[in-house]
Order: C-alpha cells, then structure tokens, then sequence
C-alpha cells in the first residue's frame, strides 16, 4: 500500500535532520578526544551496539519486528556502510582537522544523489542540483578557511583521502534505505529499521574488528574514553541514525544528505568558540553559501509533486 507522504511530514523531516547535523557536527571534536591506539573498529561495534540498546525500548510493542530475508540483506549492506565510515572516522580523527573531516562530507550528497539515480528511488530535479551545487561550494570555501586557519596552506593528507573514501558509507546508506522501502522490504517504522541497521553494524563491525585488531587494547581505555564512546553511542548514533531513517521515508536520498552541509559550519562555530582569535572575512563566503543552501532545501520540495510515497513492510 503507497502513502502519500504530506507536507507536514517533509517539514518534520526538515527538522529532523537539521537537528541531526547540529548533533553530527558536535561529535567530530568528541571523537578526536579519544585516546590514540585504541582499536576504532572495536570502539565503534561498541558503539553501535549502546546505541540499540537505546533504541531498543521503542520498539518492544511494533509488530512483526523481525526483518524479511530481503531485509537482512539490505541490513547487512548497510552494516558495511555504518563499519566502513565510522571505523574510519575513528582514524583518521588522529590525522586530519575536526572542520576538515566534517568538510569532506561535501562529497556525500552528490554521490548519493548520483547512486540514487542509478537505482531509481532519487527523481530528476535541476533545483536539488543547484542546492547541492550551492553547498558544495560554501563547504569547500569552509575547508580552504580551516586549511589557512590550521596549516596557512592548502594540504590533503592521508587522513583526509582516507575519510574521503569511506564518504561513500553514508552516501550509498540513504538510497538502500530507500530502495528498501520502495520495494516493502524494510518495516515501516524508523524505529526498528533503526535498531536494526545498529544490530547489523554492530555485528558487521565487530567481525572485521576481530580480525585485524587486537581486543585487549581496549584494557587502555580510560574513564573519559568510556564516557565518550557512551555519548557518542546516544546522540550522534542512536538519535542521528533515528532522525536520518524518519527523514528517508519522506524525502529523497540527496535531500537528507544535503543536510550534512550543515556540518563543517557547526565545527567551524565550535573551533570560533576554541580559537576567537581566527575570526575572520575568510569564512564568510562559506558561511553565506551553506546558509543559502539549507534555506532553499528547507523552503520547497525539490521534486515537483506528487513526490515521495512510502511502502508500508510487508
């Protein structure tokens, strides 16, 4: 059965995933806190399966809550997506800027506007491509203004290729999701999809994790390094995750991932807050492109009507 997805629906949506890239941009400085060493793998099964358990009291009265063996494969692939990006991201924090890591992200709705086309759940539209155009752009003139701030030149290093290659997790994450929905193989609700893109996450992660790094590692993990994985397991997965998911249903992969524009001009209020001193006309530009960007994407639907409908699971 196909529902049509209302405009008090998309504004929601809208919301939601504002809410998500204020969260996300946050996480960036928290997870370069970790103690360096630790098994990033490991640390983000860890992770992912705190941040189910979170999620897990919402979806104790659902019914059907066990995944189609369509489902499961779908889950599974996105458990990949979730292992690649975020055990990444663990690393290369060590090796690359808060505000360039978050920048990088400029990469991720283009490509999943471009997968999303490819797998025909993502609809022709010039406006969606101008706004990605737009904050591509303004992200970009964020990551020359860190890059002057940090290093006084632009630089690319193996920290942010490596991130840059791993972009493609969350890219390739929303159109699955949408496919999934598309064809009734994923349950209608965002909380279970939810608590089951963390269990398969979870589970891809710690696989791959046991066998290239070394579980006692985690015997150096301090008090703060608990803690932060704790939050991180909260906020930036189990709520972000959550937000994406109800975002998904209603509008367009590229449009949910155009929010992480949002991102670096979070990170970059944050490192303003660190360092008052690096205030400067450099970052207006970018600024100002990311801000018109997201108003366009919040004013009007980038698909002309009628626009999404959403399959209810089978």
């Amino acid at each position: 059965m196909q529902t049509p997805i209302t405009m008090k629906a998309e504004r929601s949506a809208h919301a939601g995933l504002m809410l998500s890239a204020l969260i996300v941009g946050l996480s960036f400085p928290a997870v370069g806190l970790m103690t360096e060493g630790l098994p990033p793998l490991l640390l983000t099964a860890i992770r992912f399966a705190i941040a189910a358990l979170a999620i897990w009291p919402l979806t104790r009265r659902l019914s059907n809550p066990w995944p189609s063996g369509a489902g499961a494969v779908i889950y599974g692939l996105l458990g990949l997506c979730l292992a690649a990006f975020f055990g990444t991201m663990f690393w290369a924090a060590h090796h690359a800027s808060a505000v360039s890591m978050a920048t990088i992200y400029v990469a991720v709705p283009l490509i999943a506007y471009a997968l999303g086309r490819a797998l025909c759940v993502e609809q022709r539209s010039p406006r969606l491509i101008a706004i990605l155009v737009i904050g591509a752009c303004g992200a970009l003139a964020l990551t020359w203004a860190d890059s002057i701030a940090q290093v006084g030149r632009l630089s690319i290093g193996i920290g942010e290729i490596a991130f840059l290659a791993a972009s493609v997790g969350p890219a390739l994450y929303p159109v699955l999701t949408k496919l999934g929905l598309k064809h009734g193989w994923l349950s209608d609700h965002a909380e279970l999809r939810t608590f089951w893109n963390l269990i398969a996450g979870s589970a891809v992660t710690a696989t791959i994790a046991m066998l290239i790094e070394t579980p006692s590692d985690l015997l150096n993990m301090s008090t703060r390094d608990v803690a932060l994985i704790i939050y991180l397991a909260v906020f930036s997965s189990a709520i972000t995750f959550w937000l994406s998911q109800r975002a998904t249903a209603a509008l367009t992969p590229g449009t949910v991932t155009a929010y992480s524009y949002m991102v670096p001009f979070v990170a970059m209020l944050l490192f303003f807050i660190n360092e008052p001193q690096q205030i400067h006309w450099r970052w207006l530009p970018g600024c100002l492109l990311v801000i018109t960007a997201i108003t366009l994407l919040f004013r009007g639907p980038t698909t002309s009507r009628p626009q999404v409908t959403r399959s209810t699971a089978k």
